[in-house]
């Protein structure tokens, strides 16, 4: 909608229907260009994921409800710098299960329960250090965990060598 609105502004009375129907061709158009860097992506041993909610519009519904993008890159190390955006409609782990299929490797992400059917199937599960820090960070502002603050402290300093 807000595009139709600027090609107005100039203009150009474009109706939302066909401006979605370029889209929608241009995604045809491109999908063999995501097949195969989705392809390339696979051939890494090392992949990381994540799934961020949208709001999607329910057809006829005139309201919105979540959807998710699932994001799957290789690793700031790799060769290849790439991500796969992969919609869907829900946060199901056949989603990633999906896209996943036949691929074995070591996989960085949160705990989220949709990636764990993979765990034992040839791909290994790497855990996010943020999500790991977060559970020392609570349980030390909970009781003022000793052993919490020095986990916090060697955390900090596997940060320090990243950064």
């Amino acid at each position: 909608y807000r595009q139709e609105r600027i090609f107005g502004r100039a203009g150009l009375a474009i109706p939302r229907s066909t401006l979605a129907e370029w889209v929608g061709a241009c995604g045809v158009q491109l999908q063999p260009l995501v097949n195969a860097l989705r392809d390339s992506l696979l051939e890494h041993g090392v992949l990381h994921a994540d799934e961020t909610p949208v709001s999607m519009l329910a057809p006829g519904k005139k309201k919105t409800h979540k959807a998710y993008v699932w994001a799957y890159c290789t690793t700031p190390f790799s060769d290849l710098k790439a991500v796969v955006y992969d919609f869907a409609p829900t946060r199901a782990g056949e989603h990633a299960r999906n896209f996943l299929e036949g691929w074995q490797g070591k996989l960085v992400c949160d705990d989220y329960s949709g990636y764990k059917a993979g765990f034992g199937n040839g791909i290994t599960e790497i855990g996010c250090m943020a999500h790991a820090r977060r559970k020392f960070y609570d349980l030390h502002e909970a009781n003022k965990s000793e052993l919490a603050a020095k986990a916090l402290e060697y955390i900090g300093g596997l940060y320090e060598i990243e950064r």
